[in-house]
């Protein structure tokens, strides 16, 4: 059943990371729409709202992960990527401490909120920071098992969130693997990688790329750092042309990640789907992606430009 990665998020909260003692949940007053406040039906003890203060949130949870608490601080993407920057780069990662952000609300597909709180660059931000582990679950499922190999992590994860609800990829027999890319698809004539909810479009694109007589690999990367670099250079060494598809600037993200892997080890053609460097607007989610281009139509043509 189609459900947003953020409800998966409050849902695992409520009925199983509440019994880990050590994890505690921090919202930034919006508990509500980020689901965390799941977490406080179940353990209303270990569940605190910082208020509209992100950066003092980030504060707060190094130093509850300097205590041995696991800190999970909530908030949409932008103001967790972008206000709280300086607190995540200085306050978190350069002393490695136990924290996890679980930044929801991320892309165009916010919708309606519009390009001021539609988060295309939080990738880019998080990938930049020495020590950051950056996870783009495709869906519920993912988001669900990220969430807990990021609990058993020692160090900084953050787990990028949506909105919108996306389609199931995953059945319950799922498991994930840290910092493994994940084949959905073989094909030897073009390599489609996604991340998040572009992986849905990508299987959507490879079964309308079949129909025309072209097999496309396609690959999940729900682990943007560290990248699966071997499976990366595998799948451009069989297919010679390689498609990234990600709901954020084409700058910073899925896209540069694995392009800085090819011109090192396996220079192919590379085309790119994303936000082209530009900001989002108002509108609903399926039109917002339309417009910018992050759609299964936009990869089989790239897919199919030689």
């Amino acid at each position: 059943m189609a459900m947003a990665t953020r409800a998966a998020y409050g849902k695992l909260l409520e009925t199983e990371l509440y019994k880990n003692p050590r994890v505690v949940v921090l919202d930034a007053d919006l508990g509500n729409a980020t689901k965390s406040a799941s977490f406080k039906k179940a353990a209303p003890e270990r569940y605190f709202n910082m208020g509209i203060s992100e950066a003092d949130m980030m504060g707060t949870a190094a130093g509850l992960a300097t205590a041995g608490k696991i800190p999970i601080a909530s908030t949409f993407a932008i103001f967790a990527a972008g206000r709280a920057f300086e607190q995540i780069r200085n306050s978190i990662c350069y002393p490695k401490l136990n924290v996890k952000i679980a930044a929801t609300h991320a892309g165009l597909t916010v919708g309606e909120d519009g390009g001021s709180h539609q988060a295309i660059e939080d990738l880019s931000l998080m990938r930049s920071l020495p020590n950051m582990t950056v996870i783009n679950p495709a869906d519920a499922k993912e988001a669900q098992e990220a969430l807990k190999a990021a609990v058993d992590y020692e160090g900084p994860v953050y787990i990028r969130l949506g909105r919108a609800e996306v389609p199931d990829i995953h059945d319950d027999s799922y498991q994930f693997q840290w910092g493994k890319g994940e084949v959905l698809r073989e094909g030897s004539d073009v390599g489609i990688i996604a991340t998040g909810i572009m992986t849905a479009k990508a299987l959507e694109a490879a079964d309308a790329l079949k129909a025309k007589g072209i097999r496309a690999r396609v690959i999940n990367i729900h682990t943007l750092k560290p990248l699966d670099e071997e499976l990366v250079i595998e799948t451009a060494k069989m297919t010679g042309h390689i498609v990234t598809c990600e709901e954020h600037s084409v700058i910073g993200g899925l896209g540069s990640a694995v392009s800085e892997v090819l011109v090192r080890h396996c220079p192919v053609k590379q085309d790119f789907i994303g936000v082209n460097d530009c900001f989002g607007q108002s509108g609903k989610p399926a039109e917002l992606l339309e417009k910018y281009g992050l759609t299964a139509a936009a990869i089989v043509k790239a897919a199919e430009t030689k």
